[in-house]
């Protein structure tokens, strides 16, 4: 069988699980008849197909709201799904009138939606103290990831840029995946204005997907500084963007190529969580990453973890660290569960020492849990930062630096 139809052929399997039986099901117990069950399934059945291949290079506004709501519905299904297999087991045990059930499911799966609008639309700030000795004085920055710029919207971007512009930073990374489709045009990216201070990019898989010569040309004439597979010097700190690869060893085979200076605080920029060893050994003091959105929608938080060592927050290897951004937009489903869209505003100190390091804010719990390495197991460690030192976007103030 040809990779197409076996393509089509899976689709349909998990359209027809995910999305078919649930609201097929639903219909009969609120006793629809089979034309009005036949009319609402069918649309919901085909929307993965319409939006992923039928759309897949439309631009316009009646296409752009019909794949979202497509990957919205995506987005709930497997909590439909999760119900209304519960409810068959319980129609089993107990004499329930099918419609009240009906009616529960979709009222609990309502409040589930929106509970993960607001979380998709509410980036949260994350706050991460740092120290190092090479930094002579107190430096904040900020990094935004994988806003999807397409599949949100160019208001959800204005919104971000000033909540990154009230924290007052010294400069913005974006560590990729801020476009996803093609045609983007500079207005709409034109938030970026916003922001009076250097703003340092490196392409992710979405850039690379699409028009990325294109892509760059509209950020750099928005005065976006592009580092692809180079480095910049800034004030004394070394600024390094790799472009996005799916080969993991990429860090390593880039890296050798460039001359760090090992004087400067070195921030890397690279869209995956891969390399962190190679990094340390080439002497990068902070790694900026993305990718991951933490799997976005639980359960698919689990598939990520299988994949991806490092998934979210702030790890170290030896004198390097790597911090892994949630996402601050949404790809798919404009919807978190049970996780968050994230703007991280770093606040980097210097330390008397001769080590790079990191710290948290008062009364901040510190989850640790030791990973193994092939280089030295005692070494690695996981910082995941807590809600503690998380403040809403929507109320968000310029924090005092930690002393």
């Amino acid at each position: 069988m040809n990779t197409l139809p076996r393509i089509l052929l899976a689709l349909s399997i998990f359209s027809l699980l995910l999305f078919a039986y649930p609201v097929w099901r639903l219909g009969t117990w609120m006793q629809l008849s089979d034309t009005a069950n036949i009319i609402i399934t069918t649309p919901l059945f085909l929307s993965q197909f319409i939006a992923r291949v039928g759309l897949r290079h439309s631009a316009g506004r009646l296409a752009f709201v019909f794949r979202g709501a497509a990957d919205f519905f995506l987005g709930l299904a497997p909590f439909l799904l999760v119900q209304v297999v519960a409810a068959e087991f319980l129609l089993q045990l107990i004499a329930i009138p099918t419609q009240n059930i009906t009616i529960a499911i979709l009222i609990s799966t309502t409040l589930i939606a929106l509970w993960g609008v607001y979380k998709a639309w509410h980036p949260e700030l994350v706050v991460v103290p740092l120290t190092s000795f090479k930094v002579r004085k107190n430096i904040r920055f900020a990094q935004i990831s994988d806003v999807h710029i397409g599949s949100r919207s160019s208001r959800f971007l204005r919104n971000i840029i000033a909540c990154v512009e009230q924290q007052n930073p010294d400069f913005l990374c974006i560590t990729g995946d801020f476009i996803d489709q093609r045609g983007i045009t500079v207005e709409k990216l034109a938030a970026l204005k916003i922001l009076s201070v250097p703003i340092y990019f490196c392409i992710g898989n979405h850039e690379r997907y699409e028009d990325l010569d294109d892509i760059i040309l509209r950020l750099e004439t928005l005065g976006v500084e592009v580092l692809r597979n180079r480095s910049i010097e800034v004030d004394g700190i070394q600024f390094i963007g790799i472009d996005d690869h799916g080969n993991p060893k990429q860090v390593g085979r880039v890296l050798p190529f460039i001359d760090i200076k090992k004087e400067m605080y070195c921030i890397l920029l690279y869209h995956r969580p891969h390399g962190l060893e190679d990094a340390q050994a080439h002497g990068v003091d902070l790694m900026l990453c993305g990718h991951t959105h933490a799997g976005q929608i639980m359960p698919f938080h689990l598939a990520v973890n299988k994949v991806f060592e490092y998934t979210s927050g702030l790890y170290h290897f030896k004198n390097t660290q790597l911090y892994v951004n949630e996402g601050t937009g949404t790809w798919g489903p404009t919807l978190r569960l049970g996780t968050r869209s994230e703007i991280t505003l770093f606040e980097l100190t210097h330390s008397g020492g001769t080590r790079t390091g990191s710290s948290v804010m008062p009364r901040t719990k510190l989850d640790c849990r030791r990973f193994g390495s092939p280089t030295n197991s005692t070494l690695l460690k996981r910082f995941r930062i807590s809600s503690h030192t998380i403040r809403s976007c929507i109320s968000a103030r310029r924090l005092p630096m930690q002393r």
